[in-house]
């Protein structure tokens, strides 16, 4: 069954009538929430009914990698940044992983109780201490690093039902320029991307990685196109060579980085004919209007891989494991600061 291309958002902690006939509309097919979003975890509960109720196929996501990027903080575990796992690989890298997956279950596992799909992680960005908008946010420095830590996150992600999200393909780790704020270039060769940033995407689509994000970034010397639209990176390398056959994500459209595209349609069009499923349209409720607007018009038949991305019913959980993984997120927090 093919869903709406469109993921949007909604401004508050309640659903209005004016955003449920909205998000009735099967053009959407996607709900990103924020902290803006987030009172209270009774609060969150209820939007969630709300949402449901307009739209029970409604695939919701959230952005709660931990440390910097976590929506949701009262009530749910505070997750320590990714370095801290890097930090442990030095020293062990056989707990570092085995943390990892708990980690990653965690995370997804506190989610999935209050019926949210995905969150969109892991990073699998290379720290190459260039980027802060990366830094942290990164699972290390080296592919090997990158793949089996950030791979043992994924792991415990689908160990409690959630799909996860690879980001930022083909790679933010090298720039320094926020790709939210400007957008960023990339002077590297084909050679040197594919050596170090393409790995570890590549290594975990063979381990079922479910979705990837592209970045917002040009690298000059490989395509004239930013990543998140050009049919070089989301064709020819990520469907073709590497053999991914998931959910590509665009990354938000009304970052700054993807300005120079066009008008919010332009850029709409771009990134679905490069190759993304699904566009992302945040924090700038014009122009997610206009994108709908746009989409409706053209009878845009979706894509059938979104569907792949709803989470599997909830289980019950082991409070004797939440319980230690509560404990360890709170001893990796407090063994960093």
């Amino acid at each position: 069954m093919s869903r709406g291309a469109l993921m949007l958002d909604i401004a508050g902690t309640e659903l209005t009538a004016a955003e449920a006939q909205q998000l009735s509309s099967p053009k959407i097919g996607g709900l990103i929430l924020f902290s803006r979003n987030f009172e209270s975890p009774a609060q969150l509960r209820q939007l969630m009914v709300a949402i449901r109720q307009v739209r029970p196929d409604m695939l919701v996501a959230v952005d709660q990698e931990g440390g910097r990027v976590q929506r949701f903080r009262e009530g749910f575990t505070r997750l320590p940044a990714m370095r801290t796992l890097a930090d442990q690989w030095q020293v062990n890298a056989i707990k570092a992983i085995a943390w990892a997956h708990e980690l990653g279950w965690l995370m997804a596992s506190e989610l999935r109780e209050y019926d949210i799909d995905i969150s969109f992680a892991p990073v699998l960005d290379l720290d190459f201490g260039h980027s802060e908008i990366i830094g942290d946010r990164s699972f290390g420095r080296t592919p090997a690093m990158v793949e089996q830590l950030a791979g043992a996150f994924m792991s415990g992600m689908h160990e409690a039902g959630m799909a996860a999200t690879g980001k930022h393909f083909p790679g933010h780790g090298w720039v320094e320029v926020d790709s939210h704020l400007g957008l960023p270039i990339d002077t590297r060769s084909f050679a040197e991307i594919d050596e170090e940033d393409l790995q570890p995407f590549a290594k975990l689509i063979k381990r079922g990685l479910d979705a990837i994000m592209p970045a917002h970034i040009q690298f000059t010397k490989v395509c004239s196109q930013p990543a998140g639209f050009s049919e070089f990176w989301l064709q020819r390398q990520l469907r073709e060579r590497l053999g991914f056959d998931g959910v590509i994500f665009s990354d938000d459209l009304s970052m700054e980085g993807a300005a120079a595209t066009g008008s919010y349609s332009d850029r709409a069009d771009a990134a679905l004919a490069a190759g993304c499923d699904m566009v992302l349209v945040c924090n700038a409720p014009e122009a997610a209007k206009e994108v709908l607007s746009h989409l409706e018009s053209l009878g845009h038949k979706g894509s059938h891989r979104i569907e792949r991305m709803r989470a599997r019913p909830k289980r019950q959980i082991d409070s004797e494991r939440l319980a230690r993984a509560r404990t360890l997120a709170k001893e990796l927090i407090e063994s960093n600061s």
